[in-house]
């Protein structure tokens, strides 16, 4: 049996809308990495990207369960010595939450340029406003990403 491999003229690409207002952020990254990988699709070949734009919007309003908000770090490297910088995630989601949730979906896609070219079909919004209405985005539902009541 050979691999499938589709080809440019195969994939058509979609838009959708997420609203990330009381999602977690760890479910909703999976989800969101999931559809620009293209998973969701018949014509899924890991080596293509058959992905779709996603736009999410409301980031700051994203969840962050069990107080990872205040323990966890961002790190980030200037590149000269001693040029680590870090940062806590409540300080992150209050001055720039759209990085919390584009790192948290460039965590679940591959590190190599494919996974850099799928990453590029995310946007990210921290309000409820995005300039994508041109493309006509569908609002996507995610239940899985949801807080669960106790």
């Amino acid at each position: 049996m050979r691999t499938f491999s589709p080809k440019p003229t195969d994939i058509t690409r979609d838009w959708h809308v997420v609203d990330a207002d009381g999602m977690v952020l760890g479910r909703l990254a999976a989800e969101v990495a999931a559809i620009l990988r293209g998973k969701h699709k018949p014509i899924f070949a890991p080596h293509v990207d058959t992905g779709d734009h996603v736009v999410v919007v409301n980031a700051a309003n994203v969840v962050l369960t069990a107080g990872k908000a205040e323990q966890k770090f961002a790190y980030r490297h200037s590149g000269y010595p001693g040029g680590l910088k870090q940062e806590r995630y409540t300080d992150l989601l209050a001055n720039r939450p759209e990085e919390v949730v584009r790192r948290a979906v460039r965590g679940m896609l591959p590190r190599t340029r494919l996974g850099r070219q799928q990453l590029g079909k995310l946007k990210v919004y921290a309000g409820p406003h995005h300039p994508h209405q041109a493309q006509q985005p569908t609002p996507l539902d995610l239940p899985d990403a949801r807080r669960m009541p106790r």
